[in-house]
């Protein structure tokens, strides 16, 4: 009874620490991002901060409930963190499936959609244009210095499936934690602790 309650609350302190450490690195990483102009992107680094924020409080709450056997903070964690989980696998068995067609028709979408991101593609990659050289609106150093531009997606298209893979892969691993999340908090939320007196409530 007594390594069942103190494995399992470990076990999920251990498991929210390392959301913590996650939310904090995606927070990190996006300021960094930012801090340096290397993406200009005002969507981009807002939903990067937007997840970060949101993983470090679902993990806050998990501690919490974790560290005081708080039924409610528990409950409310489980339920969040299995519907995160069904996003979560859903989106990684989606990127891991992508035919090439589908995933040049989404680039193209993400491309066509924000013309901050196009610039900061161009100035990265330096390449002109989606498909079709643009010499007009492109800010590319291949332009400037009279060297022969390609297209931006001749480029992207190499590492596509590869990037697709590495981040279903890490996302599909997460997805397996956070359902080890939900098994753990059910568990210890119906442990008894047994400092607590026999007749006493959970």
């Amino acid at each position: 009874m007594m390594c069942g309650y103190y494995c399992t609350k470990h076990s999920l302190t251990a498991l929210n620490v390392l959301y913590v450490l996650v939310s904090v690195l995606l927070l990190g990483v996006a300021s960094w991002g930012s801090l340096f102009a290397l993406v200009s992107s005002v969507q981009v680094v807002g939903g990067i901060m937007g997840v970060g924020c949101f993983l470090f409080v679902v993990a806050f709450m998990g501690l919490c409930g974790a560290l005081r056997h708080n039924q409610i903070l528990l409950f409310f964690y489980m339920l969040i963190l299995f519907v995160v989980f069904v996003m979560q696998f859903s989106v990684s068995c989606a990127s891991l499936t992508l035919s090439k067609q589908q995933q040049d028709h989404l680039l193209e979408v993400g491309w066509n959609r924000s013309e901050v991101t196009q610039r900061d593609v161009e100035r990265t990659l330096n390449c002109c244009g989606f498909t079709h050289i643009n010499n007009s609106t492109c800010t590319a150093s291949c332009l400037k210095e009279a060297l022969s531009c390609q297209p931006c997606s001749d480029i992207i298209t190499r590492y596509t499936g590869n990037i697709l893979r590495f981040v279903g892969g890490i996302a599909l691993f997460f997805s397996f934690t956070e359902i080890l999340g939900v098994w753990l908090a059910y568990r210890f939320r119906n442990l008894k602790d047994p400092r607590k007196p026999p007749g006493a409530f959970l």
